[in-house]
């Protein structure tokens, strides 16, 4: 936490909202190691920045692992960001130093008659919380520390993943018997391929962040302490984009890869929601371009 403090406070006009909201958690943190719920402490911390919305998981003590409580805030966070039709993206992240070491072990052993699961995976969030929902808006992960076993399985939900250094991602839950149920299985031998998934799946070892980089887990390698600057300025530039366009063109990329049946159901759709902005962004853009703006790839 001393680290991401001292971060914020060499960008004060950047994270005014953040900062204020790291340093009350900060001053509320007892201890390393100390499992036990903390008055006027929130687990899910949301900040807004212009049109980005950050949700970070507030845990430090147990390296932002989730329980109960903590997936069911980060379900409703995640429902106000797809509802809010003034927020473009949302910066998923974990504050005190690392992104989330998965489901909170501790809290299963001493109390597993509260693990409550949802059979039907539509109805009901999963064990993580937000890993059964589908976003109609670009989500980026800000992955610091660990981010192994469910909280892998948490950053897989992401459409882009901003890595720092010396991140650590893993199936680490391998070790104690406890499955992929948030749908890391599903997801992660779409994102980097079957063969490299089931290396990670089968051994649960750790994968740096540079391994993590060359097979397509990682997306952007930045300083330690840096990913969350960095993902936000990497919400902003996409948020720069004519957003209808944006949002088809991610929807069509994720239709093709979990719902379409072949190459032909996946063009139909791509066509058929593409042209629906046509109208409202691509004439207009048109006609910048026609003017001389966004030549050569600069910005409009």
């Amino acid at each position: 936490m001393a680290s991401f403090l001292r971060l914020l406070g060499t960008f004060p006009g950047m994270f005014p909202r953040l900062a204020m909201s790291a340093m009350q958690a900060s001053s509320a943190i007892p201890g390393s190691g100390d499992a036990s719920p903390r008055e006027g402490k929130k687990n899910v911390v949301t900040e807004i920045h212009g049109t980005i919305m950050t949700i970070g998981i507030n845990r430090p003590e147990v390296r932002n692992a989730v329980n109960q409580e903590t997936a069911k805030l980060l379900v409703e966070a995640f429902k106000l960001f797809e509802k809010d039709s003034s927020l473009t993206v949302a910066v998923l992240h974990g504050l005190g130093g690392n992104f989330c070491a998965g489901y909170d072990l501790k809290n299963l052993a001493n109390n597993p008659a509260a693990f409550k699961l949802e059979q039907d995976v539509t109805k009901g969030p999963g064990p993580m919380g937000p890993s059964r929902m589908k976003f109609s808006k670009p989500v980026i992960a800000a992955v610091s520390g660990y981010a192994v076993a469910g909280g892998l399985e948490l950053s897989l939900l992401a459409d882009l993943r901003v890595v720092e250094e010396s991140a650590i991602f893993g199936v680490f839950c391998r070790r104690f018997g406890v499955p992929l149920v948030d749908g890391g299985t599903v997801r992660l031998p779409k994102l980097i391929g079957l063969s490299r998934a089931l290396d990670l799946i089968l051994t649960g070892r750790p994968v740096g962040s540079q391994e993590a980089y060359e097979i397509g887990l990682a997306n952007r390698i930045v300083p330690n302490g840096q990913a969350l600057q960095h993902a936000i300025k990497l919400a902003e530039e996409i948020s720069e984009f004519p957003q209808q366009c944006v949002y088809v063109d991610r929807n069509s990329a994720y239709y093709s890869t979990f719902d379409a049946s072949s190459f032909t159901e996946a063009m139909q759709f791509e066509f058929d929601t593409g042209t629906q902005v046509v109208l409202k962004e691509s004439v207009p853009g048109a006609k910048k371009f026609s003017l001389g703006f966004g030549r050569g790839g600069a910005k409009l």
